[in-house]
């Protein structure tokens, strides 16, 4: 029933009437099965306990062997025995009928939260879709918490049963209420006679659902509570406020976000800074794309750790007559990240409207191992810098040797792409007319 609810945007026109048609029939269906197997379980004498100890002539010990489920011990009594290859469909019809249920949460939890992010009620990762086309976040959320619950719980499905016959009545009461105030608001503004009476009747069959839902989950409330149900109880009213704290932080950020200043506003200077460790090619690449933006000012800045490194940065750097003076900051305790961000606040301080553009040379290596060797303070670096206003990070990237095979095999991914109508007219890009202005990436374009 849930997973024809929320599917109804995927029947076929007119679309409420055939899941309703849907609906009925399993209903139907359900109520059927349901008075079959209590009748089956009646006539032949069906016993659960929580304890198979009790059980008199159960075989084994009660600790080890579990007692058959309820559709195991029919099928055993309809079919002749656990040896009938008619017990055996019924058991594996059985698991199926189970996947089907727990792939339903799957297909719908994650539209669920697609839809709450969109009203910004939940991280907005959750509505972006994966390369499937389905919504990758959200799926791996509900195994995250599947897993979880499976662990808290052992697995045991007496004390899960609780947690899903509260959510369920608790969301089917909601429903039901909110179909009454549906209803009733339609009713203002119907003045048809025959319209209002199905009106009332469908209010009335609303009503009564969302009473007796509503019974029932008092009644679970109050003999399951001590069973597990009060985590339902602590959990949703949580959740709601999570979910609201959730949306005033969206609805915060966009008011901060808003513009206010002019767009044509320039800032007054723009200071770059660029970070230099050792005199290398990736630092000189940083200085030249530095001073390709022709920024107000430019130094580069080192900070002293070691004073025999200084000194020979300092040698190297005159002895290159690089245009850019170099600034050694004094690092008493070995901490590299500490006088940079001061160095950089402070210019700041001296120009509220200024803008200041640190350019941070990175190696970009080739394999994961690699990583872990390089780059690791401008990682923090950059993560301490983002904590500034006014102050912006440019990453200057150079290839080392064991990169470049996964740049040229990311380079041969690479294809023109041909607009439709040079398609049409048998062009490709490498012919004549006025055929492609872009490339893309192969992967895009399957």
């Amino acid at each position: 029933m849930e997973a024809v609810s929320n599917g109804v945007p995927s029947f076929a026109k007119p679309k409420a009437r055939n899941a309703a048609k849907t609906l009925a029939a399993l209903g139907v269906l359900a109520v059927t099965m349901f008075a079959g197997i209590t009748a089956l379980a009646m006539a032949t004498h069906v016993r659960v306990v929580e304890n198979t100890c009790d059980l008199v002539g159960f075989a084994g010990d009660c600790r080890v062997d579990p007692q058959l489920t309820v559709i195991a011990q029919l099928a055993a009594a309809v079919s002749g025995g656990q040896t009938n290859p008619f017990f055996y469909y019924v058991q594996a019809t059985t698991a199926l009928v189970l996947v089907l249920a727990a792939n339903t949460a799957f297909n719908g939890f994650p539209v669920l939260m697609s839809i709450l992010a969109r009203h910004d009620q939940m991280p907005r990762q959750l509505q972006n879709r994966g390369d499937r086309l389905a919504f990758s976040n959200g799926i791996i959320m509900l195994a995250a918490a599947a897993v979880l619950l499976l662990l808290v719980y052992q697995a045991s499905v007496t004390r899960l049963i609780q947690l899903y016959i509260l959510g369920v009545f608790t969301s089917f009461t909601l429903s039901q209420i909110g179909m009454v105030k549906h209803w009733t608001v339609e009713l203002r503004h119907v003045v048809s006679a025959g319209v209002r009476r199905q009106l009332r009747t469908s209010r009335v069959i609303n009503g009564v659902g969302a009473a007796l839902t509503g019974l029932v989950l008092v009644i679970v409330l109050v003999t399951k509570f001590t069973h597990g149900a009060y985590l339902v109880v602590i959990a949703i009213p949580a959740l709601c406020w999570w979910m609201n704290k959730v949306q005033r932080h969206y609805e915060g950020v966009r008011a901060e976000l808003a513009v206010r200043a002019d767009p044509r506003a320039l800032p007054s200077r723009v200071h770059a800074v660029v970070l230099a460790s050792q005199m290398n090619e990736p630092t000189m690449r940083a200085i030249g794309y530095a001073r390709a933006t022709r920024p107000s000012s430019l130094v580069a800045i080192t900070a002293q750790v070691d004073s025999d490194q200084t000194h020979a940065l300092q040698r190297a750097w005159m002895d290159a007559a690089v245009p850019v003076p170099l600034v050694v900051l004094d690092a008493p305790y070995r901490d590299l990240t500490a006088p940079i961000v001061d160095y950089i606040a402070g210019i700041r301080r001296s120009g509220p409207r200024d803008l200041v553009a640190v350019f941070i040379p990175e190696f970009v290596v080739g394999h994961w191992w690699e990583e872990i060797l390089h780059n690791h303070s401008a990682v923090f670096l950059r993560l301490r810098l983002k904590m500034l206003p006014g102050v912006m990070t440019i990453s200057v990237s150079y290839q080392i040797a064991s990169a470049a095979p996964r740049a040229a095999l990311e380079a041969s991914d690479v294809r023109p792409l041909v607009s439709p109508a040079s398609r049409r007219a048998g062009r490709d890009a490498a012919g004549a007319g006025p055929a492609v202005a872009a490339a893309t990436p192969a992967s895009m374009d399957r």
